[in-house]
């Protein structure tokens, strides 16, 4: 039984790739240069005192959350002193 040739061809490209890639992969990283320190990457402010709009997007469904629950326990406090205003 034969091997197709597109399918042999496509096997060997395949495998050139793999060799290619493998090789690249496992070469060492450049050292960084020894004239220049790296740049600090970290803010010196706080993570609490930046307002980003992602959390600002995550937070806001919570505070309309902590709103509302609010708003229920103020309704049901005013409606068991209904209740009990009703009852005496």
């Amino acid at each position: 039984m034969r091997i197709p040739a597109t399918v042999a061809r496509a096997a060997a490209a395949l495998a050139a790739s793999l060799v290619v890639a493998l090789t690249c992969a496992c070469s060492p990283p450049q050292p960084p240069d020894k004239e220049r320190p790296p740049e600090p990457q970290a803010s010196t402010t706080p993570a609490s005192d930046r307002a980003t709009g992602l959390r600002d997007a995550m937070q806001a469904p919570i505070d309309r959350a902590r709103d509302a629950e609010q708003a229920i326990q103020d309704a049901a406090e005013a409606q068991r002193e209904t209740i009990e205003a009703a009852a005496d």
